[in-house]
């Protein structure tokens, strides 16, 4: 594993050079129904789930939980791992979990900036298939009509 600093933090790339990047699929409970987007922080019209670089010494599972607080202003359980996808445009390995919602923070780092908004599963797989083809798998894997990478 190779480590490259960014900014304040040191990100992780895999022996084969892709990211090393974490994610949470954020549900609204158990039943795995409803889940949390957040927007893009540079268009406020692009939904997403929250994630982001795993940084050195980091699992990934942490990682996920970090970037879903920080984006997202979610506490909650981490619960199992949906799958590793591959973005072989971006040079990215995401490691995505389930993540049941216990709070939502009325402030948190990035409130500033996203927005966020829970959808049903078929909406939020509709929303994200248009600018963020790649996190529509994750639910696709959910429902039985993906696999991951």
């Amino acid at each position: 594993m190779k480590v490259r600093q960014e900014g304040d933090e040191k990100r992780t790339y895999d022996p084969d050079g892709l990211t090393r990047r974490a994610s949470c699929l954020c549900f609204r409970d158990e039943t795995e129904k409803e889940i949390l987007l957040i927007t893009s922080t540079s268009d406020a019209c692009k939904w997403l789930v929250p994630g982001g670089g795993i940084n050195a010494g980091e699992e990934p599972k942490d990682a996920a939980v970090r970037e879903a607080r920080e984006e997202a202003g979610v506490v909650g359980i981490v619960g199992r791992l949906l799958g590793i996808f591959e973005n072989k445009d971006k040079k990215t390995r995401t490691w995505v979990f389930a993540f049941y919602v216990k709070q939502l923070e009325d402030q948190w780092a990035e409130a500033k900036i996203r927005k966020r908004q829970w959808h049903n599963l078929a909406d939020a797989k509709r929303i994200l298939q248009v600018h963020k083809p790649i996190q529509a798998t994750y639910i696709s894997v959910m429902d039985g009509t993906n696999e991951p990478s």
